[in-house]
């Protein structure tokens, strides 16, 4: 799979095994993740085109393995699972949390990466990122510092993500958060669209920008091919 995907595209698509990684993330071992990735399976679509989100779902947050996640990965912080499932193939945008966020890869999919560090001006580059390859049944922790978004899918089918963040985040602001949001000097809070939710979005990402998201993502929206 990943030498065809070099093969297809003009970027180079790097294993998530690959010591390249290792600034965005790590890979996560030691946890049993296979209810959630059944779940998955069993309970959720895919979209016909784009993808759906949902941060919380009830059923995954009743498993055991939500105590022993915020216990030892999260060091006793609460957090929230829930899932990203679609078809997308394009950059689109990234965005960041104030904490890290666990991927399980219910399906193979592509994650296109950055750094925080890369961000000037509120700006990045396409050029900026680095693509990355999520083996089917791999699970991953993305440090506060990773800028990326949705995954982009390796097949026809689409893709399938599990997704672990710290709770409350992706949530909407509230109106008193939004208007120390519109007040503040700090020039990130033009970035902060939800609740832990800093985005640069490209300008071709319509949904994105008409949900307020900062147009800072410059250069070709690159597509993904497989």
């Amino acid at each position: 799979m990943l030498k065809h995907l070099n093969e297809v595209n003009d970027v180079e698509i790097r294993d998530v095994s690959d010591p390249a990684f290792a600034s965005y993330g790590r890979i996560i071992t030691g946890h049993d993740v296979s209810a959630l990735a059944e779940y998955l399976e069993e309970h959720t679509s895919i979209p016909e085109a784009g993808n759906v989100y949902t941060a919380s779902v009830k059923e995954l947050e009743e498993l055991p393995l939500k105590k022993e996640i915020e216990a030892v990965i999260y060091g006793g912080m609460p957090i929230q699972i829930g899932y990203c499932n679609g078809r997308n193939t394009t950059y689109n945008g990234f965005e960041y949390h104030k904490g890290s966020e666990i991927n399980i890869a219910v399906t193979d999919f592509m994650l296109v990466l950055a750094h925080t560090w890369q961000i000037q001006n509120n700006t990045i580059t396409t050029d900026d990122a680095k693509v990355f390859f999520i083996p089917k049944g791999t699970v991953i922790e993305m440090y506060q510092t990773t800028l990326h978004l949705s995954p982009c899918r390796v097949t026809d089918e689409g893709f399938k993500d599990v997704v672990i963040l710290p709770k409350g985040t992706n949530t909407p602001l509230s109106e008193e958060e939004k208007t120390l949001r519109d007040q503040s000097s700090d020039p990130e809070a033009e970035l902060l669209l939800q609740r832990s939710k800093w985005v640069l979005a490209h300008p071709e990402r319509e949904p994105l920008i008409r949900q307020g998201a900062h147009p800072g993502l410059l250069g070709e929206n690159k597509e993904l091919r497989y």
